[in-house]
């Protein structure tokens, strides 16, 4: 099994899930970027994942399925212009011959979903390292209660987040939890990372619990707070 990651847009990552000559897609924002690696590799596309309904997760798909019409593509009910098999909470789809859960996660968008397969989270935009998106909902209990969900999960799972916003994020983490020594460390290897123009990502659901402050979070109050406090933090 491999994960790699495109680039897409300005700070979008769109994952591929490679087992074999087989792989997965997911949330496609552009169509390029997923076309010339099909064109420069000797693999198979078989799948694409949406998590919700946002164009820079969906716009690149029906150009990638136009020229792989047997592309099966997955996504919430939320997704149904582009997916043609929606899925829902606790359900489980077979990938690349592995069981992959869907785990419903609202907040962000309200049919919001993330993929768990093989100890590999694909949540879209409901977790990223060191935070979470935005509440476009504004169901904030919802947030929370995906947030909390997720960092349920198992210490080793990796977090495949949508976004290159790990400096940012931790820059925060960085203001609101100061002493946070772990939130330093992280700093610290991200800024490296992306001087080389790496990617920051996966992260963990254990790192997680230790530098991203919406899952350290003491209640929904202090949530709430801290998503508003960090939508006005440049």
């Amino acid at each position: 099994m491999a994960v790699t990651a495109l680039k897409a847009l300005s700070d979008n990552y769109i994952w591929l899930y490679q087992i074999g000559q087989d792989m997965v897609v997911v949330d496609p924002g552009e169509a390029q970027p997923v076309l010339d690696y099909l064109n420069n590799h000797d693999v198979n596309l078989a799948t694409i994942l949406l998590t919700h309904d946002h164009a820079d997760h969906t716009a690149g798909v029906r150009e990638i399925v136009a020229k792989y019409p047997a592309t099966t593509v997955y996504g919430p009910k939320e997704c149904s212009g582009d997916a043609d098999t929606i899925v829902y909470e606790g359900e489980t789809i077979d990938l690349l011959g592995q069981s992959c859960e869907i785990i419903f996660v609202p907040g962000h968008t309200n049919g919001h979903i993330a993929y768990l397969v093989d100890g590999n989270l694909f949540c879209g935009d409901a977790l990223f390292m060191a935070g979470c998106g935005r509440v476009f909902t504004r169901d904030y209990q919802a947030q929370f209660e995906t947030v909390n969900k997720l960092g349920q999960l198992a210490d080793d799972v990796k977090v495949y987040a949508a976004h290159e916003y790990s400096e940012t994020n931790l820059r925060f983490a960085k203001e609101v939890d100061p002493s946070n020594t772990a939130v330093e460390e992280a700093l610290k290897n991200v800024r490296q990372q992306r001087k080389n123009d790496e990617p920051t990502l996966p992260s963990t659901i254990a790192e997680e619990k230790q530098i991203n402050p919406f899952i350290r979070a003491n209640d929904f109050d202090e949530f709430v707070q801290l998503r508003n406090k960090r939508d006005g933090f440049n």
